[in-house]
């Protein structure tokens, strides 16, 4: 396969056919610079040679009754973890400011759970309407499945952006979760933008899906259309049902971000949880395909420091993209 006529196809904005994305996922080991030349071909032409870096907290940890396979957070879990109620105010804003002076671009607030309780929902409300005062830095929450209404709050509050991850494809969505369905997924990514948040949405990959699910899962991110896609590889963790599960080598890694960039190529492209553990000493090579990292580690893992990832950018030639935001006053 000619991986530049490929790189040509994503730029005039049409998809790879099925036998293309099977062999940007077979990509042999002799000709694996060849393809993310050509990934970084697409990413050059929409984000130039900047990098995005975002910073979460983690807000609310563990006491989930959902059932995520892949979740230390999850119900079924038995890692060890902290686990804690949504964290005061203070906390969060404190981590705004970590976020900026890390030169994040987005900060974002993570809760774990179905889905926010209204007392939960007015604290994050309030705690943004402080941050967006005080720091100049954009905001995305997760928060799990919302409605409409909850959704149109949260943008009132001066949320910028909304993360809820498909995570896999639709065929494979009963095999890591039974408490919830892929279509509750998407009804959420529905109601925040019809809400008028903007959409992160994203993958995991390493749980054990096919080639098929995978090639699935980036054309369903294709159609949603978010405004940045998080890609996560498998951080087995023990005490959770995946703790044995192999996951992705880092060639495989690198193929797979290539092919989200040429299915999604005007799209963020942020390579997210696992990258560290699955990447590897190949890390500085995700910058081709990708534009965007995860600085400080994820829910329960750690990460690469703001420091060092900054240093890996500058290393490969790139720059950290750093915009401020407009304040506005607490509602």
């Amino acid at each position: 396969m000619n991986y530049q006529d490929m790189a040509a196809l994503s730029l005039q904005g049409l998809p790879l056919d099925r036998e293309q994305c099977h062999s940007v996922l077979h990509c042999p080991q002799d000709s694996i610079l060849e393809l993310l030349q050509a990934a970084f071909m697409v990413r050059k032409q929409y984000f130039g040679n900047k990098v995005i870096l975002q910073l979460l907290i983690n807000a609310k940890s563990g006491l989930c009754t959902e059932d995520c396979a892949y979740c230390s957070q999850s119900g079924p879990s038995e890692a060890s973890i902290d686990r804690y109620p949504i964290l005061d105010a203070e906390k969060i804003i404190t981590g705004a400011f970590t976020a900026k002076s890390s030169h994040a671009k987005r900060y974002c607030i993570v809760a774990s759970g179905i889905g926010p309780s209204q007392e939960e929902l007015e604290h994050i409300c309030q705690t943004v309407r402080r941050i967006r005062a005080e720091v100049d830095v954009e905001i995305c929450t997760s928060l799990g499945l919302l409605s409409e209404g909850d959704a149109q709050r949260l943008k009132e509050a001066g949320v910028d952006r909304y993360n809820h991850n498909l995570n896999t494809s639709e065929r494979f969505y009963p095999q890591i979760c039974t408490t919830h369905n892929y279509k509750d997924r998407i009804n959420t990514l529905q109601n925040a933008r019809k809400a008028g948040l903007k959409l992160c949405c994203g993958a995991l990959f390493g749980m054990g899906e096919s080639d098929d699910d995978i090639i699935d899962l980036g054309l369903a991110l294709r159609e949603v259309g978010p405004d940045s896609i998080p890609v996560n590889f498998l951080h087995p963790i023990q005490g959770t049902s995946l703790e044995q599960a192999g996951g992705p080598t880092p060639l495989e890694c690198l193929c797979i971000l290539c092919l989200m960039r040429f299915l999604n190529p005007c799209t963020e492209i942020r390579v997210a949880g696992g990258r560290e553990l699955r990447l590897r000493s190949l890390q500085p090579l995700l910058l081709y395909p990708a534009n965007s990292v995860f600085v400080s580690g994820y829910l329960t893992t750690d990460g690469q420091s703001p420091k060092e990832a900054q240093q890996m950018i500058a290393d490969m030639g790139f720059m950290v993209e750093e915009e401020a935001v407009d304040k506005v006053s607490a509602a």
